[in-house]
């Protein structure tokens, strides 16, 4: 067993408190717990949104404080990451920073301290983050997709991810995460903080190890599908600010993945020499794989209909004043 409370050798790392989400993760939440006990992060918090397996018992006997969420209200990563904070800030010794982390995470040794000294010399900087790495990323093309994916340039202004260590006043100031998006929350959350006045910055260093287990199809279309829902519901948040937050991704996934193919389909009935159109998918195909090889090129291609699929989804659910349920791929 874990003992979060023990004398911790690292006094930087000890003044920052964990909160672990997760759902079904079994084994991989055990890793995720036990990585942030050989960090020193104290206290640890797991919250759980409806697990089926034994992740509940995995946390207990791992020394973590356990959270479970009720499950007559719908189950997002935001709701989670908040019902975690505020079980963190009222304990006795609530911390001045937070690690945010999911449970298919593990925690790179000494990225915390690294983490809190930069804070520590950055008093701007109001969340920090590192890389993201797949713990398997040749298992599958799709865990390919997500290595590629996390591989976002260090510096200011990038999105933090699931994982992220931040400032607990300032999280606190902003009214924490936005408990209604099931995708897309850290991002929403970062431009909040940004408008703030804070900075958000990814320092260039390996962070956690991510375990995706994408083995099918299936897998990967629910993934993109929950993205093309992120990017609608954000843009219908914050798509007006001078951010443009999320339109440009959003209209992507529209014209490639709906308003094309549909606008060939109705030329088509017309004059099927309007067909020819759908070169335009094997040219843009040639264009990205000169840029990200042939193997991203159609993946990321195919995706552009699963996020539409998902932008209107939510622009239906929208319409019908119903709040969407969380798209799970696992």
């Amino acid at each position: 067993m874990t003992d979060f409370t023990q004398s911790l050798s690292d006094p930087a790392a000890c003044r920052a408190g964990a909160v672990v989400i997760g759902r079904n993760e079994g084994p991989r939440l055990a890793a995720c717990l036990a990585s942030l006990g050989s960090e020193a992060a104290a206290p640890i918090v797991y919250v759980d949104s409806g697990s089926t397996d034994d992740s509940l018992d995995i946390a207990r006997r791992a020394g973590a404080d356990v959270v479970v969420l009720d499950p007559s209200v719908p189950f997002t990563a935001a709701r989670a990451r908040n019902a975690g904070f505020a079980r963190l800030m009222a304990g006795p010794d609530a911390p001045a920073l937070v690690m945010f982390i999911d449970g298919d995470c593990e925690l790179v040794p000494g990225w915390l301290a690294q983490a809190v000294g930069f804070l520590d010399s950055h008093p701007q900087v109001v969340a920090v983050a590192g890389r993201r790495r797949e713990r398997f990323p040749d298992a599958s093309i799709y865990n390919r997709q997500c290595e590629d994916e996390w591989n976002t340039p260090p510096g200011p202004g990038t999105p933090f991810g699931g994982d992220v260590l931040m400032r607990s006043a300032a999280l606190s100031a902003a009214g924490g995460y936005r408990d209604s998006l099931i995708a897309g929350e850290e991002p929403e959350l970062a431009l909040r903080l940004r408008r703030a006045g804070g900075e958000i910055w990814r320092i260039d260093s390996d962070m956690t190890r991510h375990d995706a287990t994408m083995h099918r199809l299936g897998q990967f279309w629910s993934r993109a599908v929950r993205g093309g829902h992120a990017f609608a519901e954000g843009a219908a948040l914050h798509g007006r600010g001078p951010e443009r937050h999320y339109i440009r991704e959003t209209l992507r996934a529209l014209v490639w993945g709906f308003a094309l193919p549909l606008t060939i389909l109705l030329l088509a009935l017309v004059d099927r020499g309007f067909l020819v159109l759908l070169l335009l998918y094997p040219l843009q195909f040639l264009r990205l794989s000169r840029r990200m090889g042939p193997q991203a090129a159609g993946l990321s291609m195919l995706g552009k209909f699963a996020e539409a699929n998902g932008a209107l989804r939510y622009w239906l659910n929208r319409l019908r004043a119903r709040q969407s349920r969380i798209i799970e791929y696992k």
